[in-house]
């Protein structure tokens, strides 16, 4: 499989650019301005290119030495359009959008990938979306968007994310979105009874019988928590059905001989985030839980990116066959 380039804005702690790799998509720049997040990528892929330095962030990123890249991927940040804010939109300072619109005509790369979150689509937004069509339409592109549930992928998640994604006109007819599966993924008991039992738990049989479902939504990264839990009241009440404790998240695994609902490990969250089980995070418990917290699962990512790759390759074969 040949390997196509990208450039990742706001790539956090690696969730999409694992779904990328595994596309066969390498990133020829990783923007992101939180420095544990960076420190997670360096260790985990030191051959990446990791941007440091003030171009890190993604308002003075540069995209012009990356032109003609295939792929501009990000997933620019939630809480301008998030329910759990104020929906500001263009007002919010965060909007990352009109940087991501300059970094593609900048970049000018065969496809975009944009992820966010399910507020995008809220019909105080649609001003927006249209404004953001027709921007990209200007450039040459023709943007499509869906709302795709992280569990119609394999991923022990609900996790209702949007995601974008712009071709080039002479390369549109040829992509289609990615299917769900034709299973269901693991519940969260079977998803995470190896670790719950790693240290004897006695329990841990019974509790995977009791989390029998999916998990809700993975919330809590943002840094107005004063430490790592599992969310607002309502997200803690629908983990206690499936029997864990959402008021914070737990240094280990439980001990033999422990009674209760047990807490969640950072490595737990991760898993059920679809990260694989040696990707590792750095920095202590709370910023380590941030970085699972608000990424993106890369088997959703993965699964946009290979119809995107596919839709890029059927111009290669087309033009060779011309």
């Amino acid at each position: 499989m040949s390997i196509l380039s990208c450039v990742e804005i706001c790539a956090g702690a690696g969730g999409q650019a694992l779904g990328l790799e595994k596309a066969g998509f390498e990133p020829k720049a990783l923007v992101e301005i939180e420095k544990p997040c960076r420190d997670t990528l360096i260790n985990n892929r030191p051959h990446w290119n990791v941007i440091e330095g003030e171009q890190c962030d993604v308002k003075q990123f540069d995209g012009t030495p990356y032109k003609g890249i295939d792929l501009l991927a990000g997933g620019v940040p939630c809480p301008p359009f998030s329910k759990a804010g104020k929906q500001l939109g263009e007002g919010d300072e965060r909007d990352l959008f009109p940087e991501a619109l300059r970094l593609i005509d900048e970049c000018r790369p065969r496809a975009v990938m944009l992820e966010n979150v399910r507020g995008f689509l809220d019909a105080v937004f649609e001003d927006y979306r249209c404004n953001l069509k027709r921007q990209l339409e200007k450039m040459g592109y023709i943007t499509d968007w869906r709302l795709l549930n992280a569990s119609d992928f394999g991923v022990s998640q609900l996790r209702p994310r949007v995601v974008i994604v712009a071709i080039r006109e002479n390369l549109s007819e040829h992509f289609s979105w990615a299917k769900s599966h034709a299973y269901n993924p693991p519940t969260v008991g079977e998803l995470l009874y190896d670790q719950m039992a790693s240290r004897g738990w006695k329990g841990a049989k019974r509790w995977m019988k009791q989390a029998d479902d999916i998990a809700p939504t993975i919330v809590g990264g943002s840094k107005k928590h004063g430490g790592p839990d599992l969310g607002p009241t309502r997200a803690k009440r629908a983990w206690a059905t499936l029997s864990v404790d959402g008021m914070g998240i737990a240094n280990e695994p439980p001990e033999r001989d422990f009674v209760g609902m047990p807490r969640l490990t950072v490595k737990m969250v991760a898993k059920i985030q679809g990260f694989p089980d040696d990707w590792h995070f750095s920095g202590k418990k709370t910023p380590a839980y941030r970085q699972v917290g608000n990424a993106f699962p890369s088997p959703v990512a993965h699964a946009v990116a290979a119809k995107i790759r596919k839709c890029l390759a059927h111009k290669t074969i087309f033009s060779i066959a011309g």
